[in-house]
């Protein structure tokens, strides 16, 4: 796959199947759009081009509603684009400006002149342009004057899938990973790098490394206790992990520690991959350190059981 950092950037190709979107978290409805986009373009001999946009459009056209949080990084999106496979990938720089162009001077510009797209795939109800005013009748429209083609996936297709990123994200906001892994056709995972913490964990029989993600962007599922795989360069473990504020001992902050089974050493500093596989439970206060070290051993028994 080739990638461009701007649609200046961009070098056309014969045959250009397009599509555009955000795409956070490459989900199994993206992937239907995806699979149409390179059937396509494997069809009439060209190259599937998937636009997308970064920052995300909602942080640069509302910056006061920290609300927004992604459900992939953008390496992590184009990963799952690659996988995908995306023949070409344009992550467009989105500013206000860019924001400010009429859908006419979208498909004049952006489509047409810059991409060179022959046929263009969207999603039901997708719109573009300055307040969204550019809709599917309005690209119908323009194709036969700019020489491309629309093809819509249709409100049959996507209620069959019934996936959104809006859904996805409420599910992790919930702590329920199962289904956001289900959604996504892929595990969740968080990647970042691992801290100093205060070591208490190594007390109570369970060392954990504290995890720093590298893009605060990315969402946090709820707090709880999960079972987890860990990536820790060309090592694959499992583990369990912790999200949240350990009120049994008085914590302020609220932290993502995981234990690692069986691992001795320190990793201070390295990158670190947690696979998420599911859920054990809500993080609750225990009344003393022993209750706490108690239930630990449970959830210990219960992570290897889920993994």
């Amino acid at each position: 796959m080739k990638v461009y950092y701007s649609i200046d950037d961009f070098q056309q190709v014969k045959g250009a199947v397009v599509t555009t979107g955000t795409f956070d978290g490459v989900h199994v409805g993206h992937r239907k759009i995806i699979d149409r986009l390179n059937e396509i373009a494997k069809r009439i001999g060209g190259e599937s081009v998937l636009l997308t946009f970064h920052p995300h459009p909602r942080m640069v056209l509302f910056p006061d509603d920290h609300g927004l949080e992604l459900i992939t990084t953008l390496d992590e999106k184009i990963k799952l684009l690659e996988q995908a496979g995306v023949d070409n990938l344009i992550i467009h720089p989105f500013t206000k400006e860019f924001s400010r162009k009429t859908s006419l001077e979208f498909i004049r510009e952006v489509l047409v002149e810059k991409i060179g797209t022959s046929v263009l795939v969207i999603g039901y109800d997708h719109h573009f342009g300055r307040n969204r005013e550019g809709s599917f009748e309005h690209l119908k429209e323009s194709g036969p004057l700019y020489g491309f083609r629309v093809e819509e996936i249709s409100v049959q297709d996507v209620d069959d899938v019934a996936v959104s990123s809006t859904k996805i994200r409420k599910a992790l906001q919930e702590g329920d990973v199962e289904t956001a892994s289900k959604y996504l056709s892929y595990p969740f995972e968080l990647t970042g790098t691992v801290i100093h913490g205060d070591k208490l964990g190594r007390t109570l029989g369970y060392p954990t490394a504290n995890v720093s993600v590298n893009d605060e962007t990315k969402i946090i599922p709820a707090n709880g206790v999960y079972g987890c795989y860990v990536l820790l360069g060309e090592e694959k473990m499992k583990g369990m992990l912790n999200i949240g504020m350990r009120p049994t001992v008085n914590g302020e902050e609220r932290r993502i520690e995981v234990h690692v089974f069986g691992l001795e050493r320190e990793f201070y500093g390295e990158r670190i991959t947690l696979i998420l596989k599911g859920r054990i439970r809500d993080e609750r206060k225990f009344d003393t350190v022993e209750k706490l070290k108690e239930r630990l051993a449970i959830d210990k028994k219960l992570a290897e059981t889920m993994l």
